[in-house]
Parts: C-alpha cells; sequence; structure tokens
C-alpha cells in the first residue's frame, strides 16, 4: 500500500483528544501523527476517527424487516414470529438479505460486528458465507445458537462463541456447559437478560458470560457484580423503544465502571446504522458524548479482541474519515466529539481506511465506494 495522508481534525487516542493535525497510514499502519498540518499534501481532508464496532446484531432477521406490533415473547421467543420466518425462509435468500446487510454496515461505517446466529451450525456457516459473498472488509464474530444439546461442541467449532437467548429458553445443563466449554477454548459466552424483568438477570451472571446484552431491568446489585467480575454490557437503545420493554439504566451502568458498548440489535426492527444509535443514546440520556462514541468503538473492540482500534501511532488502520460537509461545517476542536455522535451520518462518510485498503465515498454517491 502507497503511503495515505489524511488531514483535518484528529480524534486521537483512548481519549479522543481533538487536534487539528495530519494522520501518515503505511502498509496498512498509522505510522505517524502530528498536530501541525501546515503544507501536508493529503489525499483527504475532514475528520479522522476510529470505525464503529456494532455489539450486537442478529442479522437473519433482514428477511422479516418491520413485523406488526405484537408482545416481545410472541415476536422473538423460541416459537415467535421471528424464528417461523427463519425456519420458513429458504437458505439463499436468508444469505443475500445478511450479505446486503453486512454492506449496510460496511456503508454506515461499521467494520466489525457480533451477530447471535440462530440455526445451530448450518446457522454459523450460513452467516459466514454472507460475510464472504459481501466482500467487504466487515469483520463478523459469529456467536452461534446450538439446536441441542447434540450440537452444542459442533457449534463452538465452527463459531467465535456462543450467543443465547434468556436463561428462561434455554436447559440449564446446556448453558452451563456452553459457558464452561467457551471458556475452555477461550471463546466469547454471551446472552440476553434483563430484558422483559429482572428475573434472569442472576441466573445470567451465575454463568459468568463475556458480556449481556440489554439489562433494562438490572438492578444497582447486578451492575455491581458485573463490575467486580469484569462482565461487559451491551445496550440496544432503540430495540427497546420498539418492543416497550423501557431504557436500560446506562448512568448506573456508568458509574459503575462498567465497559458498555452499544448494538443495534434485531435488523427486523433497527438498521444497522450506528451514527443513528449514537444519536438516540446521546439524546435520550444526555451523557458526555466521548462516552458514547467510545461505547460504539474501543469499548466493544476490547470485547471482540481488535484492541488495536483506536486512531494511535503503530494501530492498524480502523478509520472513518467524514468530509466537511455542510452537516458537519462549524465544528471545532470544542464540540466536535458533540457533532459526531449527535448530527454526523453516513452521508458525511469521505473514505473508510481498513488496514491496507483505502474505500472512498464519493459526494454524490455516498453509498458506492472503490479501492
Amino acid at each position: 500500500m502507497e503511503e495515505v495522508v489524511l488531514s483535518g481534525f484528529v480524534v486521537y487516542g483512548e481519549e479522543f483528544e481533538v487536534f487539528r493535525g495530519y494522520v501518515v497510514v503505511k502498509d496498512g499502519v498509522i505510522r505517524e501523527i502530528s498536530a501541525d498540518e501546515g503544507g501536508v499534501d493529503a489525499a483527504f481532508e475532514g475528520i479522522i476517527l476510529p470505525a464503529f464496532v456494532n455489539a450486537h446484531t442478529h442479522i437473519g432477521d433482514s428477511v422479516a424487516k418491520e413485523p406488526p406490533d405484537m408482545p416481545l415473547a410472541d415476536l422473538v421467543g423460541p416459537r415467535g414470529f421471528k424464528h417461523r420466518v427463519l425456519a420458513e425462509t429458504p437458505a439463499e435468500v436468508l444469505v443475500e438479505a445478511m450479505r446486503e446487510t453486512i454492506q449496510e454496515m460496511f456503508h454506515t461505517g461499521t467494520l466489525a460486528f457480533a451477530d447471535f446466529r440462530e440455526g445451530g451450525v448450518a446457522g454459523v456457516l450460513a452467516l459466514k458465507e454472507a460475510a464472504r459473498l459481501a466482500e467487504v472488509p466487515v469483520h463478523a464474530k459469529v456467536l452461534g445458537r446450538p439446536l441441542g444439546e447434540e450440537d452444542a461442541s459442533s457449534v463452538l467449532d465452527v463459531a467465535d462463541g456462543v450467543g443465547m437467548s434468556s436463561v428462561a429458553d434455554h436447559p440449564r445443563e446446556l448453558l452451563e456447559f456452553l459457558a464452561e466449554e467457551a471458556r475452555k477454548r477461550r471463546k466469547i459466552f454471551a446472552i440476553h437478560a434483563g430484558e422483559r424483568s429482572e428475573e434472569d438477570v442472576s441466573a445470567a451472571l451465575d454463568l459468568h458470560p463475556t458480556f449481556v446484552v440489554h439489562l433494562v431491568h438490572a438492578s444497582p446489585a447486578h451492575l455491581k457484580r458485573m463490575q467486580e467480575e469484569g462482565i461487559s454490557a451491551v445496550v440496544c437503545v432503540r430495540s427497546n423503544l420498539v418492543t416497550g420493554v423501557g431504557l436500560p439504566p446506562l448512568r448506573e451502568m456508568l458509574k459503575n465502571s462498567l465497559n458498555v458498548c452499544i448494538g443495534t440489535d434485531n435488523v427486523m426492527l433497527n438498521c444497522v446504522d450506528m451514527f443513528r444509535e449514537m444519536e438516540f443514546v446521546s439524546k435520550i440520556f444526555r451523557i458526555e458524548e466521548r462516552e458514547v462514541l467510545r461505547m460504539s468503538t474501543l469499548n466493544p473492540a476490547s470485547v471482540f479482541g481488535a484492541g488495536e482500534w483506536a486512531v494511535e501511532e503503530g494501530k492498524k488502520a480502523n478509520m472513518l474519515v467524514l468530509r466537511f460537509s455542510p452537516n458537519l461545517r462549524g465544528l471545532n476542536e470544542r464540540n466536535l466529539v458533540r457533532g459526531i455522535v449527535r448530527r454526523a451520518s453516513r452521508n458525511d462518510i469521505a473514505a473508510i481506511l481498513c488496514g491496507e485498503s483505502v474505500f472512498v465515498f464519493p459526494h454524490s454517491t455516498p453509498s458506492t465506494y472503490s479501492h
């Protein structure tokens, strides 16, 4: 890869320090960052920040967008609407729908995501095929869901871990086996809890998961325990609004120093656009914007083993460049991160850097790309 120089506002390091300067990328690695941008011949000028990591999705749901309103159990329960649609959909249709969603993630600035993939081994392999066919540099962490005890080990053989629904939906013996086996293999064990009520949270934490999704009804004692045991939290605010279950205690999570991540959840309910998820979180909870950006980038990257995610010297390039569009023009060092979180959109993306590849998004057609 030839040397690529970026200039403009740099959202630098773990603390998202903002300054005007330039970034030099060579062979897919950030070689130099400077606060002096004078005289630099830059390939792109704009706002330079880490790409997004979507911490929780169900992209198989791409075949069931915008279902009728119904109770949560009827919508996503073990024999609910979602699972009936998945069972009735031909494999090739499911793969194509997931392929399109992965491309959509890329076009909205996401370079990694963690998906709870139903359907046992076949479900995991279908998502991997969709990722291959998408032909974009989006890394999928596939968290499989066994159909039963008989294929539990097989799922872990092909997946990056396990992603389970509530403890109420599965035999306890199966959950304990999966949690222990995932730890032995140094893979992820994740689970939903606290979405409908508080009743399943303690039992989920007893499994010592890598992370727990939703936690809308988690108590202060649950959050304290998660902090002590190093269990990360994933919140899906737009999804919770659609299903009417309430909102997670996000401020309390942050006060307890939890590693909090953001996900967009079921594609049937929400698009996979992390810009929109950040805006909702920021405007509803009114928390510091750097926290929101961290929950969408560095925090989930640390959970999924992609630690080289900050814009820092020596790190692999996983970056967005946002153009100085009319939407973002007028921002400065003081309010830049606030502007990214609360108003930036897919239309502002000028380029995406992923390792040695540079993808350019022309202003007139932001959904197209080249490299």
